[in-house]
């Protein structure tokens, strides 16, 4: 049974009925740990690059593979991850919404700047060491999911921060938003787990 405090109106509480099944958690508290686990992805994937893969370089070698693993994360899993939280913050229900759009625009941007250098640093190293590209599924996988990633920044600015379009416009796109930009995580999450188990089966 969920607790009394759930059913007050604190605008502190995260009241979405699927999470509010599984556990009745005050909101920031949670945001704050989910910040805290995605700044110890980025540390620990940064770590192993640097201390067992060689650490980094921009020559085609080996080392500039490492920044591969640790843009994707940052990018794909951490700041699009914060992304798609900016709407679920108490804050941002109430008020202006323009600046929340920025925001979460902005960090979408971030991460798909960070994707695509991720991406080159990977197709420099496969060009300078002979290796051909696209050989995986983890590659079809990630380039994927870096075109819906694209195509959904793309069509989430045309909709929503573009001041002519129209408001039916946007609220037919709205649930297709959302949709395809949790699709588009949960595709990011599972290419960056295939890609480190690739790399680490590669390894061994």
């Amino acid at each position: 049974a969920l607790s009394p405090s759930f059913y007050s109106p604190s605008p502190f509480r995260c009241h979405h009925p699927a999470a509010a099944k599984m556990l009745d958690l005050p909101f920031p508290p949670f945001c704050a740990t989910l910040g805290a686990l995605g700044t110890a992805c980025v540390a620990l994937v940064g770590a192993w690059c640097q201390h067992w893969r060689g650490g980094f370089a921009l020559d085609g070698s080996a080392r500039t593979f490492n920044w591969h693993p640790v843009l994707m994360v940052t990018g794909l899993v951490v700041l699009y991850g914060a992304a798609a939280l900016v709407y679920r913050l108490p804050a941002a229900r109430r008020g202006a919404k323009l600046p929340w759009k920025l925001l979460h625009s902005s960090l979408a941007l971030g991460a798909f700047v960070l994707a695509v250098l991720g991406s080159v640093a990977v197709f420099s190293f496969h060009n300078h060491q002979g290796t051909p590209n696209m050989y995986s599924l983890h590659s079809w996988v990630g380039l994927a999911t870096l075109l819906l990633f694209s195509c959904q920044w793309a069509a989430g600015f045309g909709a929503f921060l573009l001041p002519w379009a129209p408001s039916w416009l946007r609220a037919l796109y709205k649930p297709i938003h959302v949709f395809f930009g949790s699709t588009t995580l949960l595709l990011a999450v599972a290419s960056c787990l295939s890609g480190i188990n690739e790399k680490l089966f590669f390894s061994l």
